[in-house]
């Protein structure tokens, strides 16, 4: 009689999502946070990314941004929906990789500083929490997928908001 996590079985009808999943769709636990988990994942990916572009050399804060946004939607919706399924819930509010994904959209070539920070991360939660067209729709898709591409739908909202707000000289 084996009792030994490793072997993958479940005492009881619910399963666990695979620990890479849990830490990923909750950024660490950052998504158990309250109130306002999204919040708490956006504010978290604003501060790291404020912090790792003032590190990088300007020419390459477009293309990592973009890089990291790729990869975390990519990684995002596997993870999305293994913790969505092992939760029993289609939309569970501790993940928050999909804040993360639409949050580093927000700030793709948006030079650092604090206005600029602050403005992707209120127009990113505006986006977010409204939901217009066709955000809405696109949450209705399966599992990871739905829970990470609206997010990733409202990040390019404000991604347009924050080049517009840059454009017309309202963030200098």
């Amino acid at each position: 009689m084996s009792t030994s996590p490793a072997s993958g079985s479940t005492a009881g009808p619910a399963t666990r999502a695979p620990l890479w999943a849990t830490l990923t769709a909750t950024l660490f636990g950052i998504g158990r946070m309250r109130p306002g988990p999204g919040s708490w994942g956006s504010a978290a990916t604003v501060l790291l990314w404020a912090a790792t572009s003032h590190e990088l050399p300007p020419s390459l804060r477009t293309p990592i941004a973009i890089a990291l946004a790729l990869l975390v939607t990519l990684i995002g919706i596997p993870a999305a929906t293994r913790v969505a399924r092992a939760s029993a819930v289609k939309d569970p509010q501790f993940v928050v990789i999909d804040e993360v994904a639409g949050q580093l959209i927000a700030l793709i070539a948006i030079p650092p500083g604090w206005k600029t920070f602050l403005a992707g991360f209120i127009l990113f939660r505006a986006f977010d929490i409204v939901k217009p067209p066709p955000v809405r729709q696109l949450e209705k898709l399966p599992e990871g997928t739905g829970i990470v591409l609206d997010d990733v739908a409202a990040g390019i909202y404000a991604l347009i908001g924050m080049h517009l707000l840059l454009h017309f000289g309202l963030l200098s």
